[in-house]
């Protein structure tokens, strides 16, 4: 049984013998992945704007390069966020989208940006008083 002060998120060598630890392991590796400024752009431009070839993404997401979002969009594939789906055509052309999983997650990154919203007058005094 878990102390009271103890939280869920912790680390420890029994994980895979505990299904708690397991989730809880998982998350990690999930929220070290997601937290990635790139990861939650490519979600939001795919929520958005819906299957985008490679190209579009790119265009669309300011200050990425080739090599982030190819390794970015590896990720979400793996993981089982985004599909990805190779056109039988030459030049070959490959298409984006987010899976039902992705689009979970999506609603929770729109939470995000709600949040900014509601608070952005908090936020940009907070940084001011830090800036001076």
């Amino acid at each position: 049984m878990r102390d009271a002060t103890e939280t869920h998120c912790h680390y420890t060598p029994l994980a895979n013998s505990d299904p708690r630890q397991k989730a809880d392991d998982l998350a990690r590796a999930l929220i070290e992945q997601i937290a990635d400024k790139w990861t939650i752009l490519v979600i939001d431009a795919l929520g958005t704007r819906g299957t985008m070839r490679f190209s579009e993404l790119r265009d669309g997401i300011p200050g990425i390069s080739p090599k982030m979002l190819t390794k970015t969009l590896r990720q979400l594939e793996s993981t089982g966020l985004l599909s990805r789906y190779v056109h039988p055509v030459i030049p070959p052309h490959v298409d984006y989208t987010l899976t039902p999983l992705g689009r979970s997650l999506l609603e929770k990154i729109c939470g995000i940006w709600d949040w900014v919203e509601t608070h952005m007058e908090e936020l940009e005094h907070a940084r001011q008083r830090s800036a001076s």
